[in-house]
């Protein structure tokens, strides 16, 4: 392993904390799905404890959401997994591609990091590795601080989470895909990538509109993904 790489796989206190920082903006956003959420599950009837243990332990937005769906006297344990496995797929996609930098670190460390990974840290660590820079600081930290900020705004939602009813209302539902569309713009720029993000982008419209709700997600970015690996980078 060269130095190069030795300096990609660096996830020391200091970048972790720079990678805190530099997600902090973004996290606070999050912290108003929180509220939205904490407000949600005490509306399904969720116990203050249950809904904080559950951000806290699946921090996930769109699945926490999906499982309200389904919540009640009688829940239905088998629609519930299944639900969230599917909203929740595309990790799978995600942790295939951060292998490479993780697979260096002792277990307990690597599963420490996945278990904060979410699509904004991974897309800026993704953005950093893509130029050449270390991101596991970025996606170990970044991760940190919108977990944080996740559970704080679950928080807030359970005691003051009648001050936003709709976020969607507000266009606060944008804030993320506009932020995801900007680490587009910001990467690599080949006609390589470029047909890569078209397919996707089709694939995710069509299941959008003809296949179940959620999908959309992962056939998305199985269809860049595949197309991605049979049309390789020339190597340099």
């Amino acid at each position: 392993m060269s130095n190069t790489d030795t300096g990609l796989h660096e996830l020391s206190g200091k970048s972790i904390w720079a990678g805190f920082k530099q997600l902090i903006p973004i996290s606070l956003f999050v912290i108003v799905f929180g509220l939205a959420f904490g407000l949600a599950a005490t509306q399904a009837g969720l116990g203050n404890d249950s809904s904080l243990l559950m951000s806290a332990l699946v921090f996930a937005g769109a699945s926490q959401f999906a499982s309200l769906e389904l919540w009640g006297a009688q829940v239905p344990v088998l629609p519930l997994v299944v639900t969230v496995f599917a909203v929740n797929a595309r990790h799978l996609l995600m942790g295939a591609t951060l292998y490479p930098y993780l697979r260096h670190l002792p277990p307990a460390k690597r599963y420490a990091v996945m278990f904060v990974v979410s699509d904004a840290n991974w897309a800026m660590s993704m953005q950093a590795f893509g130029q050449g820079k270390p991101g596991l600081g970025i996606l170990f930290g970044g991760g940190l601080a919108l977990w944080t900020f996740w559970v704080l705004g679950t928080w807030l939602g359970l005691y003051f989470g009648s001050a936003i009813h709709d976020p969607v209302s507000l266009g606060l539902d944008m804030v993320m895909g506009c932020f995801l569309l900007a680490m587009v713009v910001g990467g690599k720029k080949n006609l390589r990538m470029l047909v890569v993000w078209i397919v996707a982008g089709c694939a995710s419209m069509l299941a959008y509109w003809y296949l179940p709700a959620n999908s959309h997600v992962v056939v998305g970015a199985l269809a860049g993904g595949l197309l991605g690996a049979l049309w390789m980078e020339e190597s340099k």
